[in-house]
């Protein structure tokens, strides 16, 4: 069984990040066309879309600001004009700032993540999700993390603003699906990019002994699920959270 995503066209936020970069690679190398959203690292999505030229697709990189609506809107039309309309939205982008105490964070990252968490998901659907209900059997898909269900001390602002991200993805799961569309979140472990690779690998044996698999998890495997959820394999998911963290948090019924 193969995954072909021939003739679909995939929207990447945050795609030149150590992990959107092999989402981006991984939806092109099953066949789809792909708009890389870029905020500030235009020399990185430019050599990203050279990458997936070179496996014969087409390729576009757009810079937006994902925290506002109208460079959203900005986006979109440009992505439009030049391949169409998206069938696929992986919505990866997020803030990054210093992890602290509640008592410590600034009031300031909190905004940041409800922006680039809650906000920027709402402002994607109400740009894209009109023309995919137009479409039918597209996707729309968000990275979240293991840490929403984990809770841990200093994560209290990225926390917040994926878990407000979860409310968003499993109201608009119920409010689109019968249009066929499917609204799903894939929540990393701590996971093996390129950066650590060749800068080399962080361990830590406390983190690698609650993890059923014994191990960290990659940014490929990441990639695969998003490819699976994007597929018509998932036609039936919606509406999920699915960690890919080796078993470190396991969601109950």
């Amino acid at each position: 069984m193969k995954i072909d995503l021939s003739g679909k066209t995939a929207l990447i936020t945050g795609a030149t990040g150590e992990l959107g970069r092999v989402i981006a690679r991984t939806l092109a190398e099953c066949g789809a066309d792909i708009a890389l959203h870029y905020h500030s690292n235009e020399a990185k999505a430019l050599e990203l879309k050279n990458v997936i030229e070179a496996l014969g697709r087409r390729a576009v990189a757009v810079q937006a600001d994902v925290t506002k609506q109208d460079s959203i809107e900005a986006l979109k039309q440009n992505v439009e004009a030049r391949l169409g309309h998206v069938d696929i939205v992986v919505a990866n982008a997020v803030v990054q700032y210093k992890w602290t105490s509640v008592l410590e964070q600034p009031a300031e990252d909190y905004t940041s993540q409800f922006e680039s968490c809650v906000l920027q998901n709402v402002y994607l659907a109400k740009a894209f999700i009109p023309a995919m209900i137009e479409k039918k059997g597209v996707r729309f898909i968000g990275i979240n993390t293991e840490c929403s269900m984990q809770n841990f001390p200093s994560q209290s602002a990225y926390v917040a603003g994926k878990r407000g991200m979860d409310g968003v993805y499993r109201v608009l799961a119920k409010e689109v699906g019968e249009h066929q569309i499917t609204v799903n979140q894939v929540a990393p472990g701590w996971t093996i990019s390129e950066r650590e690779r060749t800068n080399g690998i962080a361990e830590s044996d406390d983190y690698i002994a609650r993890v059923p698999l014994k191990r960290r998890g990659t940014d490929q495997e990441i990639a695969n699920a998003v490819v699976f959820l994007a597929s018509d394999l998932a036609s039936f998911i919606t509406g999920a959270y699915i960690p890919v963290s080796g078993g470190n948090v396991m969601p109950a019924i």
